[in-house]
């Protein structure tokens, strides 16, 4: 809706006006940021404890791997015993080969699977060292997280104060707004926020480039209010 162009709207209320719009506009976004940087700062501490519980989970599935693998072990020679024990009450030369074998391919095997556990037993060193490292970065980014909210909440607690102080001295401006075009002041910065107002730069208007005539620079200038044809935006000289 256009304005009333025969309505006197002084320029330095209207540039006061948009300046604390924008100074309104920019302590709400701070206000606003702060909340998902420190949800950011949360995600990236609960990605370290999964990394802990990961390496942590590692080792518990290696240390029972290789107690498996030992606990085989011991079977396996608790059985080669046994069958060294049925050498001497072999019934024939064919049974005291066949166990004869068995022993050999059971020592084989426990001498392979020796070598396993000594690997297991190394690769868990390794976890567990892996352990120590996520845990570390993970105490670090708790720390950094404590700070970073520490840091965000004494921002948001300034940028709270001067929003109010803010809002104050908007209401102050907004009453020397004349009673005929207040309610349409209201509509447009209700819904556009600080886009509802613009400088003339460059004999464009600083909202949407849109270039204006000379007759509707001059009444700015006079002191007339006056909007883009553009963008609605009430025009004042910066």
């Amino acid at each position: 809706m256009a304005v009333d162009n025969k309505t006197q709207f002084d320029s330095t209320l209207l540039r006061r006006l948009h300046s604390l719009h924008l100074q309104l506009g920019e302590m709400e976004s701070q206000l606003q940021r702060g909340p998902r940087q420190i949800k950011a700062g949360e995600a990236i501490v609960a990605q370290c404890e999964e990394a802990v519980e990961r390496a942590r989970q590692d080792v518990k599935d290696a240390t029972m791997a290789c107690d498996d693998k030992q606990l085989q072990l011991k079977s396996r020679e608790d059985r080669i015993e046994e069958l060294k024990a049925k050498l001497n009450s072999a019934s024939s030369n064919r049974e005291f080969d066949l166990l004869k074998e068995q022993i050999a391919a059971d020592k084989q095997a426990n001498s392979v699977q020796s070598d396993e556990i000594l690997e297991g037993l190394e690769r868990i060193d390794q976890l567990h060292e892996a352990v120590a490292v996520a845990e570390k970065e993970l105490d670090a980014k708790n720390s950094e997280h404590e700070k970073r909210v520490s840091d965000i909440e004494s921002r948001m607690k300034v940028a709270q104060s001067d929003l109010e102080q803010i809002r104050a001295e908007l209401e102050k401006s907004e009453s020397q707004i004349p009673a005929s075009v207040k309610s349409e002041y209201r509509r447009l910065t209700e819904s556009r926020g600080d886009e509802a107002l613009a400088p003339i730069e460059d004999d464009s208007c600083g909202g949407c480039n849109q270039t204006l005539t000379t007759q509707m620079i001059d009444r700015v200038r006079l002191g007339f209010l006056t909007d883009c044809p553009a963008c609605s935006a009430w025009l004042y000289n910066s």
